[in-house]
């Protein structure tokens, strides 16, 4: 998505039809913990998750669009959080630090990548030993999901690609009205 409809990334409606906070529920972030954003956008998802990590955690925005992370950085100048740093990442690497993330959240991102396979090993390579790689994506396997069918993934696609770059999945959450939640490991 482009800036022009970034507008349609903080819509009013949002909140209510993807219940963004149980998603975050079920990764139970603690205060201190490090974690990516990957394709942030505007910050829809970064204000929440650092909030949740408070002022002893961080959170590093990437975004490959300098105008999303211009307007996040404008969004977040309203605020008083001070843990957020963004970063200017490619389409092969959201430009992370080695080994610093607990967590690494990509929210309705991943089928957009242009070229995962190399996204996925740089994600892999800024994970903790122990940390996590979650994945939003909307149901492909719900017709009722009100989505183009190309930004939908099932499950099975996520696994297939995921797992061939040396992921494991350790669980899907249907909590959300629209979304599957992944959570991988290394």
């Amino acid at each position: 998505m482009g800036v022009v409809g970034s507008d349609w990334l903080v819509r009013s409606e949002r909140d209510s039809e993807e219940e963004p906070d149980k998603a975050l529920d079920e990764m139970k972030i603690r205060k201190g913990m490090v974690i990516g954003d990957v394709g942030a956008g505007v910050g829809y998802f970064t204000i929440r998750l650092a909030e949740r990590v408070g002022p002893s955690g961080k959170v590093f925005a990437s975004d490959i669009q300098p105008e999303m992370l211009n307007l996040l950085k404008e969004r977040l100048g309203r605020t008083t959080l001070r843990n957020v740093e963004t970063v200017l990442g490619t389409t092969t690497d959201p430009k992370l630090p080695p080994s610093s993330c607990d967590y690494i959240l990509l929210v309705d991102v991943y089928h957009e990548f242009s070229e995962p396979q190399r996204m996925l090993q740089k994600m892999k390579e800024a994970l903790k030993p122990e940390g996590r790689l979650v994945l939003l994506e909307y149901r492909k396997e719900d017709p009722s999901v009100p989505i183009r069918f190309e930004h939908k993934m099932s499950v099975a696609e996520v696994r297939a690609e995921l797992e061939a770059e040396g992921f494991k999945l350790e669980r899907v959450s249907g909590v959300l009205p629209r979304q599957h939640i992944f959570f991988f490991r290394k």
